[in-house]
C-alpha cells in the first residue's frame, strides 16, 4: 500500500443517500465496506465527517441565528453522524474509537492527540467529531488539522465528483479533469478544493489531498494502493 496512515474527511451530505436529508443506512454501510478493504490491508485510518446533513452553521447564520451558537450546532451534528458512522464499522467487524473535540463523555473521548495516535498504531479506526471545537472553522480545516496532528500521510477527501476540475463539472460539460495539479496551480487558477483556511494549512505542512469519488465501488482502496484516482494536489 502506498500510504500507511490516512485521514479520511467525508461529507455529511453524503451520508443522506438518496434521501433529502439525515442518514442512510444503505449507504452507511457501503461506506464500512469500502473503509474495511484498506483496513484489511493494515491501513491506518482516521476520519473526519461533516454534518451537513443535520445542520449547517454557516445557514444557520444565514437566517439571522447567531453565526457562534450555529457553529456549535454543526459541531453536533459532525457528532451524531460520527457515531452513526462508528456503529456501521463496528458492525462490519472493525474496532473503532470516536474522539471529540468538545467533551461528551458518556458518548466519546475527548481529543487528544497520543491517545489517538496509539489507537491507530492498534489498528482502532479513529473518528473525529465536533470539528476543532471552535466557531468560524470548517471540517475541512478540521481534517487538515487532525492530519497533521497524527502524521497522516495524505488527506483523502471523498467526495461524489471524481477529483478536481477547471469548473464544476456538474453544471459545464466542457470541464476538464486534473489527475495532478499543485497547491500554487490550485490558487492560481481559483479552483475549489478545500476552504482557504484548511487548503493553506495543508499546504504549509505539505500534506498532499487527493479528491476522489467515495460512492464508486473501489476507488477508496485504488487510492491507498497509489493509483491514479480523482485529483492529487501536491507541493
Amino acid at each position: 500500500m502506498k500510504y500507511k496512515r490516512i485521514l479520511l474527511k467525508l461529507s455529511g451530505e453524503a451520508l443522506m443517500g438518496e434521501r433529502q436529508y439525515g442518514i442512510d443506512p444503505k449507504r452507511l454501510a457501503e461506506y464500512a465496506d469500502e473503509i474495511k478493504q484498506i483496513h484489511n490491508k493494515g491501513v491506518e485510518i482516521a476520519i473526519v465527517i461533516g454534518g451537513g446533513n443535520i445542520f449547517r452553521g454557516v445557514a444557520g447564520a444565514s437566517n439571522g441565528m447567531d453565526r457562534v451558537q450555529g457553529d456549535y450546532m454543526g459541531m453536533l451534528a459532525t457528532v451524531i453522524n460520527g457515531m452513526a458512522l462508528q456503529g456501521a464499522l463496528e458492525e462490519a467487524g472493525m474496532p473503532t474509537r470516536l474522539q471529540t473535540a468538545l467533551k461528551i463523555e458518556a458518548i466519546a473521548e475527548p481529543y487528544i492527540k497520543r491517545k489517538a495516535t496509539r489507537h491507530l498504531e492498534k489498528g482502532r479506526i479513529v473518528i473525529f467529531g465536533a470539528g476543532t471545537g471552535n466557531p468560524y472553522f470548517t471540517t475541512d480545516t478540521a481534517a487538515v488539522l487532525r492530519g497533521i496532528e497524527i502524521n497522516a500521510d495524505v488527506i483523502l477527501k471523498g467526495t461524489r465528483v471524481d477529483g478536481v476540475y477547471t469548473a464544476d463539472p456538474e453544471k459545464d460539460a466542457n470541464a476538464v479533469k486534473f489527475d495532478f495539479i499543485s497547491f500554487e496551480d490550485v490558487l492560481a487558477k481559483g479552483l475549489n478544493v478545500m476552504d482557504t483556511t484548511a487548503f493553506t494549512l495543508s499546504q504549509e505542512n505539505k500534506l498532499p489531498i487527493i479528491v476522489f469519488d467515495m460512492n464508486k465501488e473501489g476507488n477508496l482502496l485504488k487510492v491507498c494502493e497509489g493509483q491514479t484516482v480523482g485529483t492529487t494536489v501536491t507541493i
